[in-house]
């Protein structure tokens, strides 16, 4: 018989004791726990860490602070306009037209040429580059230009534009805006050592707000800075941008009111058979916006090709305005009292036809001669213009299916912006916040959509994307056009060794500190060469070196850069 030491109950206990007791699993529960909360912990350290070692809190002060300057700004900028008015028009009204049927031939004649010869001195005299700055110069400023943008080109700038607009000029209010308040942001952001990625939404905030501001628009412009501006929808840039353009809406609310640029009816879609129709005012649309560019890009080169001096050009384009002007008094500064008649159905069909070509001949005189505005509000008008036209001519074809010129206005007025701009999705937002008319959603994407397509069809790049292209600079392309011009040798050389000696380099290929990587690159690629001497641009002394490898290192380091900021 075999016999134990176990004591009863001993086995009982031992079984109790094992793997799976209790005691265990409080054991492996609460390691589980505290690895948990050591999981959690460290994220939640490493994610507020970094949030404050990208200066985050500074950057939506930096984004309040913003908002409030360029917001009064837009304000000031639009009653610089209307002072500027009130010695040739006797009125500081927004209804220019009325009040310019009232006077003199000669003075409809003669106003926009005064004004130019002036805008002509300025230009002479103080104006790097002898032309005014715009919404262009601050998408080159984002992509290669490190944010900065000079505070006398800013401001002259939009003394140019405030000065060219008042005295009669065919040209829009809000490009001016939007370049000053990327001025005054770059101005505030150069007094902090700020990383490039939150120097651009600063840059954004500033655009934003004076878009916000001037069209009592918040939505359409956070979307209109990373649309245009940034060219991403990255998320560490939205809450700043956004806080800019709130603010910047509540000022100009308080001191402009809480109202649409236009006041139009509340219009319905009579049909869902006039989707057709729609689709062709797409079309039409397209039509328009591509004459209307061309139309730009043609004055323009006139201009260049033409032997007047400086100076004199644009008053030479002032007085061409003035000329239409004596015909047709609708085309004078920024057109937002014949825009609303559009809108509301007052116009007929023969002078909204009238005005669309003249509406377009006297913006490109303006703008191709050199004196100050943007493209913004000529494309509504002429969108307007078109679509109200288009709505007359459905509505005596299918009386019973149209819903009316005035929404037909609308729509025509997002489709013409938007093809012009390039940023369908912010100028659907604009038109939505500008009329308060939420009814035609889908008939408003539609002609915006076929006609921002058509036209990038024919022209390929937007207004803006052209000007950067005549510049030498295809952001259109992708991040690497930009990258290439950006980066510089000075960024990616290697300084002279102290035994070394900066002496004049053999005759041979070199580069200079200001050269691209773009240059780097093609020298590199025609020479074979694994290494080529830096040479100083006055000297021509040999400062340093730069590796092939470190070349392609930089512009790789560069796009992921990018990348990264995209996509946070």
């Amino acid at each position: 018989m075999t016999t134990t030491n176990e004591q009863p109950g001993e086995t009982d206990a031992n079984a109790q004791e094992g793997p799976d007791s209790p005691a265990d699993r409080v054991s492996l529960f609460s390691a589980a726990k505290e690895r948990l909360l050591l999981f959690f912990s460290d994220r939640f350290t490493a994610n507020v860490s970094e949030f404050f070692a990208e200066r985050q809190p500074l950057v939506w002060v930096m984004a309040l602070v913003i908002g409030i300057a360029a917001a009064y700004a837009a304000i000031l900028f639009r009653l610089a306009i209307r002072f500027f008015q009130l010695p040739w028009l006797q009125t500081m009204d927004k209804a220019t037209t009325a009040a310019a049927m009232q006077l003199p031939w000669w003075v409809i004649l003669l106003a926009p040429a005064t004004g130019g010869l002036i805008v002509g001195f300025i230009l002479l005299r103080f104006q790097r580059g002898r032309r005014p700055h715009n919404v262009a110069d601050v998408i080159e400023a984002v992509a290669i230009g490190k944010c900065r943008i000079s505070a006398r080109d800013g401001f002259l700038s939009a003394l140019i534009s405030a000065l060219s607009l008042g005295t009669g000029a065919s040209a829009g209010r809000e490009g001016p805006v939007v370049h000053l308040g990327a001025t005054i942001a770059s101005q505030l952001e150069q007094r902090f050592d700020l990383a490039p990625g939150a120097q651009r939404t600063l840059l954004g905030c500033g655009v934003s707000a004076a878009v916000a501001a001037s069209f009592n628009v918040p939505i359409a412009g956070v979307l209109f800075a990373h649309e245009v501006i940034l060219r991403h929808y990255a998320l560490r840039a939205f809450v700043p941008i956004t806080i800019s353009s709130v603010v910047a809406t509540i000022i100009a609310r308080v001191h402009l009111g809480n109202f649409p640029a236009f006041i139009v009816p509340e219009y319905y879609i009579a049909s869902l058979w006039e989707f057709p129709a729609f689709a062709l005012l797409g079309l039409t649309s397209a039509a328009v916006a591509i004459a209307f560019q061309f139309a730009i890009i043609g004055a323009d080169r006139a201009a260049t090709a033409t032997p007047i001096p400086v100076w004199l050009k644009p008053a030479v384009g002032g007085l061409c305005v003035g000329a239409i002007a004596l015909s047709f008094p609708q085309v004078l500064g920024v057109g937002y009292d014949t825009t609303d008649a559009a809108l509301n159905s007052q116009l007929g069909l023969l002078i909204m036809l009238a005005l669309l070509l003249a509406k377009t001949a006297a913006t490109a005189l303006t703008l191709g001669f050199r004196m100050g505005g943007g493209v913004f509000s000529p494309s509504l008008y002429l969108g307007a213009m078109t679509g109200g036209a288009f709505g007359l001519i459905a509505e005596s074809i299918f009386p019973a299916l149209a819903s009316g010129e005035g929404l037909y206005a609308i729509l025509g007025m997002g489709a013409v912006a938007a093809a012009v701009l390039g940023a369908p999705i912010s100028t659907t937002l604009i038109v939505f916040e500008l009329t308060g008319g939420y009814q035609m959603t889908i008939a408003l994407l539609l002609t915006v959509s076929i006609s921002n397509g058509l036209t990038q069809a024919v022209h390929g790049v937007s207004y803006f994307h052209w000007l950067l292209n005549n510049r030498g600079l295809f952001l259109h392309e992708g991040p690497h056009q930009h990258i290439v011009h950006s980066v510089r040798v000075r960024d990616m050389m290697t300084p002279l060794e102290a035994e070394e000696e900066a002496t004049k380099p053999e005759e041979g290929p070199y580069l200079q500190p200001a050269h691209t990587l773009r240059h780097a690159l093609r020298v590199f690629d025609e020479t074979g060469q694994e290494w080529l001497p830096v040479v100083d641009a006055q000297s021509e002394d040999l400062i340093g070196w730069v590796r092939h490898f470190d070349a392609i290192d930089a512009y790789n380091k560069a796009l992921v850069a990018a990348h990264v900021e995209e996509h946070r």
